[in-house]
Formats: structure tokens, sequence, C-alpha cells
């Protein structure tokens, strides 16, 4: 299986679809954000009844949207991290053990996640939990190849 995974700040609309997105040949975007309908989120801000995201994710990359709420961190520990209160080891402790608590390799489809990108709003993938989240699937389901786009 290969994962991949992105990040929307700091690249044009055209960078991540156009060069990122497109050419990975992906299937779907995995949006692992905690509010993916956030003002803040540019091009990247999806809707409840379907949005400009979701039709570029389609037009331009032929993929499909699926947001995944399971595997965003809670608005406490995102806030916490946020604001300073823990240290970004923490908060890495923090978010598997959420991870561990939700039983999320139990409670998700593996099959959606072959081919799929992980979606969060960071440029990089160093200091970001969609990469948690990624590292956390290999070693819960094994045979997992994971790509930052």
């Amino acid at each position: 299986m290969r994962l991949y995974t992105i990040g929307f700040t700091k690249k044009s609309a055209r960078e991540f679809f156009g060069d990122l997105l497109r050419p990975s040949g992906a299937k779907r975007v995995i949006d692992v954000r905690l509010r993916p309908s956030s003002q803040l989120a540019g091009f990247a801000k999806v809707s409840k009844s379907g949005g400009d995201f979701e039709y570029l994710l389609d037009r331009l990359c032929d993929m499909d949207y699926v947001h995944v709420p399971l595997l965003a961190p809670s608005d406490e520990l995102f806030t916490s991290y946020r604001g300073g209160d823990i240290t970004w080891d923490d908060y890495c402790e923090r978010y598997l053990e959420l991870l561990a608590e939700r039983e999320v390799t139990h409670e998700l489809d593996q099959a959606l996640f072959d081919d799929a990108v992980l979606l969060c709003s960071e440029d990089r993938p160093e200091r970001c939990h969609r990469r948690l989240a990624a590292e956390y699937l290999q070693r819960q389901w094994g045979d997992v190849e994971i790509v930052h786009l």
C-alpha cells in the first residue's frame, strides 16, 4: 500500500493540484484536519454541501475527497500545542495515545487508504499530525509505503 501526505499552506493552487497531487497517481484525498471548513484554509476550504476544493480535486486530479475526523487531533490537544502549553514531543505522544484510544486501525477501512493522500495544513510533514498518522498506520498495518508530497 502506498500512502501519501500533503499540506496546502505555502503552496499555490497550481503547485498543489498540478505539480504535486495530479502526478502522484493517488486516487483520493483523505482530509485529517480538525476544521476543514475554516476560512483560513484558502483553496483547501471544504463545505458541507461540497465546495470548490472537492470540485477541483475531481476535475483537476480525478480524485475523491473524504474527511476522516478520527485521524484529527482533539480540539483540546490542538489548542494546547498551538498555544504553546505543550511541546511538540508531548503533542506527538498524546496524539499517538489518542489514535490508540480511538482504535483507528479497527475503525477505518484499510482499503480506503491505498493510494490515498492524507491532507493537513502544515506545509512540511516534520511537525504535522498527518506524518504521525501515516507512521502509526504503517506500524499497525505493516506493508505501507509513505510518500510525502
